[in-house]
């Protein structure tokens, strides 16, 4: 008996550490996530806001990870009631359970990298003209508070997942929250300069480096698999491994038949392959099977896909339609793709219904747009959000940074 005992406290104390194992690695994917944003971003911005660009990927990681280890981790998840509205405050992350199956600090880990996917969306849709302080102010209390107090409605165990809303990795508390802050802004914030005309068309302004935002998008479908995979949480038996395995399968899916989708809806009204229409697709299909990637067929996965890569073109066209300025796509991506998403889970997963799927992505949006216009007026006012005329001619590396991405393609006054 002593010697089963032994065994068995082996075998608990291998899965604790095999369970952690995973949760990190998976936590580290999508961190590597951030890089993809970033080259996405630098790729789909004109050459002369590239440095920028960059600064604010960088430093809203940094941001996100201060903040939410300070306040918005004890805000999502320490000492919370269930079913409850308001939060609670303990001390930083709490203290590890005595039945755990993975260390408190990587559940820490996975979750703060959570916030940060959820403010990149925010930097693409309001690039070239928001001031860089501005942008990292508000990252500030998006990933400080806004963000968490959704994240304890829902993951937490608040009132919002007492609904029985369905969110399986976050395609509405992460993505569609990330594109409801993103829209706030760019309410305020206006238009690039030159992008849309007095009689209503739309100049199309392109990105600076398509092979920089292809690799992002190749990053970012990488990280997608520890974005959804990790969220199953557990790998140390055989039906949790089965349903990592899974995971792997309809993401990966979803992103390719996305992509395929863009392609032949270019192709049919344009008669082009537009490769950033593409990159949008199959990141669309990400976005949308986010929300469940367990329960449905492999072929629904694809479709789930197929739908969401189709769509966002259609939004994208839509958003320039209605003079809402978002130079990569992000608004339609994370936002549109991602309340498609949370509404495909009952088609798959009995748990779910689409009145609560539509209740819980009224509450998540509602709650972020919100507070995320009230943030934005209140920096317009005080410190200013959009940078002059004249710094949106020159580019945001010179206005913000001094540093140009590419001084070797600058003309300098007098010389050749």
């Amino acid at each position: 008996m002593e010697e089963l005992a032994k065994l068995g406290t082996t075998v608990t104390e291998l899965r604790f550490a095999l369970d952690t194992f995973y949760f990190l690695m998976s936590g580290a994917l999508v961190m590597w996530m951030a890089a993809g944003f970033a080259m996405l971003e630098a790729g789909l911005v004109r050459s002369k806001n590239t440095t920028e660009i960059l600064t604010k990927n960088i430093c809203l990681y940094a941001i996100a990870c201060v903040m939410y280890l300070l306040v918005g981790y004890n805000i999502m998840y320490v000492d919370n009631a269930e079913a409850g509205f308001l939060p609670s405050f303990g001390s930083l992350i709490g203290t590890q359970a005595a039945d755990a199956d993975h260390a408190l600090e990587s559940d820490f880990f996975f979750q703060v990298v959570f916030v940060a996917t959820a403010m990149s969306i925010v930097s693409g849709a309001v690039a070239e003209r928001m001031k860089l302080w501005a942008f990292l102010a508000f990252a500030v209390v998006l990933t400080g508070f806004i963000y968490p107090v959704e994240g304890y409605w829902t993951w937490g165990g608040g009132f919002v997942s007492e609904l029985g809303f369905v969110d399986f990795a976050g395609s509405g508390i992460v993505h569609m929250a990330g594109a409801a802050a993103a829209i706030a802004g760019v309410l305020l914030l206006g238009a690039r300069k030159g992008k849309y005309g007095a009689d209503g068309s739309v100049n199309p302004i392109p990105g600076s480096n398509m092979p920089m935002a292809t690799l992002g998008t190749f990053i970012l479908w990488l990280g997608w698999f520890g974005f959804n995979g990790g969220s199953q949480l557990l790998v140390s038996d055989a039906e949790n491994a089965s349903a990592v395995a899974k995971i792997f399968v309809n993401t990966n899916s979803a992103a390719a038949f996305g992509a395929i989708a863009a392609l032949i809806v270019c192709k049919l009204m344009w008669g082009k392959a537009d490769l950033t229409m593409i990159l949008n697709g199959a990141l669309a299909g990400l976005v949308a099977i986010t929300a469940d990637p367990l329960s449905p067929s492999l072929m629904l996965a694809g479709v789930i896909g197929l739908v969401s890569g189709g769509l966002v073109v259609f939004s994208i066209v839509a958003m320039d339609k209605v003079k809402l300025d978002d130079p990569v796509g992000a608004i339609s991506v994370h936002g549109v793709c991602g309340l498609f998403g949370l509404m495909a889970v009952p088609l798959s997963n009995g748990d779910a219904s689409f009145g609560t799927q539509a209740l819980g992505a009224a509450i998540i949006f509602g709650w972020v747009f919100t507070t995320s216009l009230a943030v934005w007026f209140i920096l317009k006012v005080t410190m200013g959000i959009r940078v002059t005329e004249e710094e949106e001619y020159r580019g945001m590396d010179i206005a913000d940074c001094g540093i140009d991405a590419y001084p070797e393609f600058v003309t300098v006054k007098g010389t050749n």
